[in-house]
Formats: C-alpha cells, sequence, structure tokens
C-alpha cells in the first residue's frame, strides 16, 4: 500500500507543478491582459480534461488493486484542496511580483528623468 501511496503523491505532486507552472508561465509572459485571461481559460479547460482522464485511469487502477474508490475519491479532494490553497497561493505572489518589479521600473523612469532634466 504504501507504494501506491507514493506513486498516487507523485501523481498529485506531478499534476500541481503543472498547474503551478502553466499559470506562472502565463503570468509571466509579455501579453496583453484579455489575451493572458483566454490562455488561462482555455489552458484551465485543458487541464480539466485531462484531470478527468487521469482520474478515470486512476478509478480504473485502483478497482484492480482493490483500494476502495470512496477512499481514492477523498485523496483526490484532498489534493485538488491543496492545489487551489497554493495555486492561489502562487498567484497572490507573482501579484506582489510584478506589482514589486511596476514600482521598481516606474522609480527607474522616474531617477532618469530627474537627471535627463537637470
Amino acid at each position: 500500500m504504501a507504494n501506491n501511496s507514493s506513486g498516487g503523491d507523485f501523481l498529485a505532486g506531478f499534476i500541481i507543478g503543472g498547474v503551478i507552472g502553466a499559470v506562472l508561465g502565463v503570468l509571466f509572459a509579455p501579453q496583453a491582459g484579455e489575451e493572458t485571461r483566454r490562455e488561462l481559460r482555455e489552458r484551465g479547460i485543458e487541464l480539466k480534461g485531462e484531470a478527468e482522464e487521469m482520474a478515470a485511469e486512476a478509478r480504473k487502477r485502483a478497482q484492480e488493486m482493490g483500494i476502495e474508490v470512496d477512499e481514492l475519491e477523498a485523496r483526490a479532494r484532498q489534493v485538488v484542496a491543496e492545489t487551489r490553497k497554493e495555486l492561489e497561493e502562487a498567484l497572490e505572489e507573482g501579484k506582489k511580483a510584478a506589482a514589486k518589479a511596476r514600482q521598481e521600473i516606474v522609480s527607474e523612469l522616474e531617477e532618469r528623468r530627474g537627471k535627463a532634466k537637470a
């Protein structure tokens, strides 16, 4: 059973990492806001489809191994909740980093304008 758990943990970690990486990649890509939101929606739809396929495969394998599907679903819900929390935290950190970078750029521009006038 320990091997099954570590396999599930690996899969959950893989999915979480992929989602967070995709979101951060899109957030930091040099695109317009509307284009970024559209891309996030499209990627979300793709990830939902992939997650549904993985869930169906996991359910099938769990049944083959005699693992209770309810137990698997409970673990999946827990992983989804943890992933959502991590994603929200990552998005918040991304927003903070973007705001900080923007402020640094504005400060640098104001400093250069002041030097140019002097």
